[in-house]
């Protein structure tokens, strides 16, 4: 007969204290939103480190550009010299701008890509190469978005072709990664209140796009960032311990819609 598994104390099921978590574009937004919620778990996060280190949790800033591998190495390598490991990486630095295809230069379309996808891609070679040295595994969590899934607004085209590209690269790399105990999911966020989405900061343009979008949510409300933190807890921790090449919808329900 198989043996049961003991169950585990929710307190030690979501418990990080001893892990480094590397959270990209942490500063602000999204990112500072799961950087204090896995901060808050126990894990050095390297983002938003002053806020974070008056709290007495431990953090480290790193400046860096996710589409140069260089960068992106020196980065991973900063995280283990300074806590001696990487545990847990989140891929959330992206961008998003609002520019219909038929005005979008391919210098703009470019950009997007090496931000938004091969950034994905360069940040988990780099974090997976010391996970699989380290050989204890590791959690990869990276931020699609509701795009991924279905289009929310014209404009939007190439940043959804990156965020298909990285819903596709999470799937693909969960397989590769599996039998090294490293499990990689991602977030797909719908309408999330960030610097990035208010007021001022987006063009005329896309503020008339966003009024039908926001009438579309259930919840009758845009997220906030601890909304996706939530989440992120939830996947960098053993709550999701038997989860890899999943998905996980946080939109107030507008794919409903």
């Amino acid at each position: 007969m198989m043996k049961r598994m003991e169950t585990t104390p929710l307190k030690q099921i979501m418990d990080l204290t001893g892990k480094t978590a590397i959270i990209t574009g942490g500063a602000m937004g999204i990112g500072y939103g799961i950087s204090y919620r896995l901060a808050e778990a126990g894990a050095a996060a390297d983002a938003a480190a002053a806020k974070l280190s008056e709290k007495g949790w431990k953090a480290m800033a790193v400046a860096v550009n996710v589409a140069d591998a260089p960068q992106v190495e020196h980065m991973a390598a900063s995280a283990v010299g300074a806590y001696g490991s990487i545990d847990i990486l989140v891929n959330n630095a992206g961008i998003y701008p609002n520019v219909p295809v038929m005005r979008l230069s391919p210098e703009e379309f470019d950009k997007i890509i090496s931000i938004n996808l091969k950034g994905v891609y360069l940040c988990t070679k780099a974090a997976a190469a010391h996970m699989l040295k380290q050989g204890k595994g590791g959690k990869i969590i990276n931020i699609t978005s509701i795009d991924a899934i279905h289009p929310s607004m014209v404009g939007l085209a190439t940043y959804d072709a990156s965020k298909h590209g990285v819903w596709g690269f999470t799937k693909n790399a969960a397989l590769e990664l599996a039998p090294h105990k490293i499990w990689v999911n991602a977030i797909a966020p719908g309408g999330i209140h960030t610097p990035g989405t208010g007021a001022g900061s987006m063009t005329k343009e896309a503020e008339e796009a966003m009024k039908p979008f926001m009438e579309k949510i259930p919840m009758k409300r845009m997220g906030e960032p601890d909304d996706i933190g939530k989440v992120a807890l939830f996947l960098a921790s053993d709550l999701s311990s038997y989860m890899t090449g999943s998905q996980v919808v946080v939109d107030g329900g507008v794919l409903l819609a």
